[in-house]
């Protein structure tokens, strides 16, 4: 038997708004650019993408899944993360040496520190 991973689905307010935030923070690619069915990918043919699908109500607490990023300069990223419209969020971490962010919507996120730290 086997399993492959094909999407992260993401409820959002605005799913294009957001599908292209993450698409801009990721460099990927818009693949479908529908208010119903917003795709992104890292390229045309690869998996796994996000897909934003729309939903009426806000998000109200922490997420119970986030995605965790790896950059080859932490501080760097955070500042050009900052820069896009991300914002700093506090989700109970204390001091760690990754640092939590949320996307314009309010999905939490964490950035780690490089591995050649």
């Amino acid at each position: 038997m086997s399993l492959e991973w094909e999407q992260v689905v993401v409820d959002a307010a605005d799913p294009v708004a957001l599908g292209n935030w993450w698409a801009e923070a990721l460099g990927w690619l818009v693949i479908n650019d529908t208010a119903e069915d917003f795709e992104i990918r890292p390229a045309k043919d690869r998996l796994p993408g996000m897909i934003f699908e729309p939903v009426p109500e806000g998000k109200s607490v922490k997420n119970r899944l986030h995605l965790d990023f790896r950059p080859d300069d932490q501080e760097a990223e955070v500042t050009r993360l900052l820069a896009l419209g991300a914002r700093p969020a506090d989700v109970g971490q204390g001091e760690q040496t990754w640092v939590v962010l949320a996307d314009p919507e309010g999905n939490e996120f964490c950035v780690l520190r490089s591995r050649h730290h």
